[in-house]
């Protein structure tokens, strides 16, 4: 028996997987051109000069399905160290130290390393694959 929606998760996971790679590649553009909105004051260069190539570069990656396991495996290590670097050091929950962005895209990252690029992936066309939708 067909559930719910069922049909369509690998669309799903591949749009799920697009937007997170957007959303993502927007705080490597913030940390390295101050676009769209500049870095707060006092952001340590190191924030700047190696979490923003990795932002920039993974989101790019995991937004197109490119090299998709290990891009999506490290921005999910870089999120993980955000978090525990970041806000752990405040407070225990993600509520009280706002690292729920951070502890967020850390498991969607891993699930992302995990599965791969899927349909629609730059990753699928290099093994042969298609990118076309599906007919129903």
């Amino acid at each position: 028996m067909t559930t719910f929606m069922s049909k369509y998760s690998a669309h799903c996971y591949a749009l799920m997987r697009f937007v997170a790679g957007f959303l993502f590649m927007w705080h490597g553009c913030q940390k390295l051109f101050g676009f769209p909105i500049g870095m707060p004051p006092g952001v340590p260069p190191f924030i700047t000069y190696v979490a923003g190539p990795i932002e920039l570069i993974g989101g790019i990656l995991i937004m197109i399905g490119l090299f998709t396991h290990w891009a999506a495996f490290i921005t999910s290590g870089q999120m993980a160290f955000a978090y525990w670097i970041g806000h752990g050091t405040k407070a225990l929950l993600p509520l009280q130290n706002n690292g729920e962005l951070a502890a967020l895209y850390c498991f969607v990252f891993l699930f992302i390393a995990a599965q791969g690029g899927g349909i629609w992936s730059v990753d699928s066309l290099r093994n042969g694959g298609s990118i076309k939708v599906p007919a129903r």
